[in-house]
């Protein structure tokens, strides 16, 4: 008998998104040696790389020079990129099974969740996911309107986009002039009026998702004062217990970190920073005019929950806080995608390490595959994309050694290419993200940044006509 990946032919497998996880799982498909493997990439922009072009901050240049590795897997001649084709709209489920014997989906968590709360919707009360993408040139958020004349912000939560939220909001534009920030951005940021931003968590700060090196960073800022109260930081007796059974050195350095804010004294900078924990919104006020005139906070304690982990539940003492705009930060969820099972309340595509699941049957979709937040939901930082693909592509090459793959009609490359180039002519290729890449770096080098991105599709597809 033959296999499918060895004796007739390679295993060809469809990619559903260009981001961190995307790549990883191209790379350790293309890595590894027993099972022949084809890999078409596809994203719904003209522009790879996902989060990291979109997501990680302007100011965090380092971090995206991970792209240097997803840029030697396209490389492969065993890899295509097929961009600004949208898996939904101009591709059915249905055409990547009639070409491809494997199709996973790495597509990350695109909308925000809500806090639930009266007020969210008014005015100058927004998602932080809106205002990263705006501020990072994504041509679907380049219409967003942010009014920064506001003095006072809120940014509901403590991980790391929260974190990237408050100091961008800190920065002096100056320091913001020598990064691939959107040059509209730029321009409304040193517009800003922006002069107090306090950072809220509903937890202690033994929970607090954002890394070290982040709020370390948040100490070191030129334009911005930080201060954290001391009651909050102080370890409650459940955390320090906690703590102390089982010590961990992340942890001891985060709150030695959040401690050595406590009573700083202010120096005179613009702005000031404020970090607080243990504190929810259950309101935001309206200014009478329909936009954020306040909020309501409520004072949280822990406890333990039923799952062993500490948690938190209000107690009877409020405070109002005087804010006039709002970033919510506290969760993300995936996008359904058209005949793939998901999971309404969990925002991800419901699966067994990476292996889509029939919610009826509870049995594995030939041929279906996760890989990333959509995955596993919106944890961790670019590296876990890492770890995650690989335990995906191990399913993956197991069900391709056992032959248990689609059967597609037309598996071979140069009918998914017509199909394609069928229903979207104007779909980017590899070559051609490179064509629109050197038109953003050379506009970079003019003025001495690391690019000047193209922030709409009309501008990337006329760059592609230059």
């Amino acid at each position: 008998m033959t296999r499918r990946g060895n004796d007739s032919g390679p295993v060809r497998v469809a990619i559903i998104g260009s981001g961190p996880a995307g790549f990883y799982t191209a790379e350790k498909l293309l890595k590894q040696e027993d099972v022949a493997v084809e890999v078409d990439m596809y994203d719904r922009l003209p522009v790879p790389f996902g989060l990291v072009r979109f997501g990680v901050a302007p100011d965090h240049e380092k971090i995206k020079r991970v792209t240097r590795i997803y840029e030697k897997v396209a490389g492969d001649p065993r890899f295509r990129f097929f961009g600004n084709v949208d898996i939904g709209r101009h591709l059915t489920l249905d055409d990547l099974r009639r070409h491809y014997h494997q199709i996973c989906f790495s597509t990350g968590a695109q909308t925000d969740r809500s806090l639930n709360i009266p007020g969210e919707d008014l005015e100058r009360s927004h998602a932080a996911t809106e205002f990263v993408a705006w501020y990072n040139g994504h041509p679907d958020y380049t219409g967003c309107e942010f009014d920064l004349s506001a003095e006072k912000v809120a940014v509901i939560g403590v991980g790391n986009v929260a974190v990237d939220v408050a100091r961008i909001l800190c920065r002096n534009p100056d320091e913001l002039r020598t990064t691939d920030i959107a040059d509209y951005a730029l321009d409304a940021l040193a517009a800003s009026g922006v002069k107090e931003v306090y950072m809220l968590g509903r937890r202690g700060p033994a929970q607090a998702a954002f890394t070290n090196p982040e709020v370390r960073e948040l100490g070191e800022l030129e334009g911005a004062d930080i201060r954290a109260v001391k009651e909050e930081v102080d370890l409650d007796p459940l955390s320090r217990k906690r703590l102390e059974e089982d010590p961990d050195k992340e942890t001891s350095r985060k709150l030695e970190i959040l401690e050595s804010f406590v009573g700083r004294e202010p120096t005179g900078k613009p702005k000031t920073l404020t970090l607080r924990f243990l504190v929810s919104p259950v309101e935001i006020y309206d200014d009478g005019k329909g936009g954020v005139g306040g909020m309501k906070l409520v004072h949280n304690e822990l406890y333990e929950s039923e799952d062993g982990s500490l948690r938190p539940r209000p107690t009877d003492v409020f405070e109002d806080l005087d804010v006039d705009m709002v970033f919510r930060s506290v969760g993300y969820r995936g996008v359904p995608v058209a005949g793939v099972p998901f999971h309404e309340r969990w925002g991800i595509i419901p699966n067994v390490q990476g292996r889509v699941i029939d919610p009826e049957s509870d049995g594995p979709l030939t041929g279906l595959y996760v890989s990333g937040w959509i995955k596993r939901g919106p944890s961790g930082v670019i590296g876990t994309n890492k770890p995650d693909a690989a335990e995906t592509v191990e399913r993956m090459l197991e069900d391709a050694r056992a032959d248990a793959v689609l059967e597609p009609s037309s598996p071979d490359p140069e009918s998914a290419e017509r199909t394609v180039c069928g229903v979207r002519p104007d779909c980017v290729s590899w070559e051609d993200w490179k064509r629109i890449q050197a038109v953003e770096d050379e506009a970079g080098k003019k003025q001495g940044r690391p690019r000047v991105k193209l922030t709409s599709l009309e501008e990337m597809l006329a760059a592609l006509k230059e």
